[in-house]
């Protein structure tokens, strides 16, 4: 049963039946709620322990423990930080301290523009520090590379 903002709940229900609505395929089905509105709302939630068939606890639990899934609206860039013991060895508790006192932002939090987020391996140790910009993985980062980077996303959408 749909709940919340009409063509949310609608769009919604196309995802579920797309997938069959089928419990299994949960995170897929997330996914893309995420790709059509930016975030999982609690409506969302809701809806989809309705159309599934599993309880909200099951769903919120899901959402809260994968870092691709939020319950709130994001920036438009996200900005992620290797906090793994490759790149704390590297330098990156400073990285961090750097484009929060840049960004003006703490980690978790977001502005219209920008998210700001630990991660816990890029799996790019090798060239540590290393943070993650929409997608796109960089190594070495320097507060002045980081710096670049941030200004560099200007036009980026």
């Amino acid at each position: 049963m749909p709940v919340g903002n009409g063509h949310q709940a609608a769009l919604i229900s196309e995802l579920v039946a797309g997938f069959g609505a089928r419990p299994e395929m949960l995170i897929q089905i997330l996914h893309r709620v995420v790709e059509q509105f930016g975030f999982v709302s609690e409506a969302a939630i809701r809806q989809l322990a309705d159309e599934l068939n599993l309880s909200r606890a099951e769903v919120h639990g899901v959402v809260s423990y994968y870092d691709d899934f939020h319950t709130e609206a994001r920036g438009r860039h996200s900005i992620r930080i290797c906090q793994a013991e490759a790149c704390q060895a590297m330098g990156s508790a400073a990285l961090t301290r750097h484009a929060q006192e840049s960004l003006g932002l703490a980690l978790h939090e977001s502005s219209e523009d920008i998210s700001l987020d630990p991660v816990y391996c890029l799996g790019n140790c090798a060239c540590s520090p290393a943070i993650m910009i929409n997608g796109r993985t960089y190594g070495r980062v320097t507060h002045e590379r980081f710096d670049e980077l941030v200004g560099a996303m200007g036009g980026d959408d």
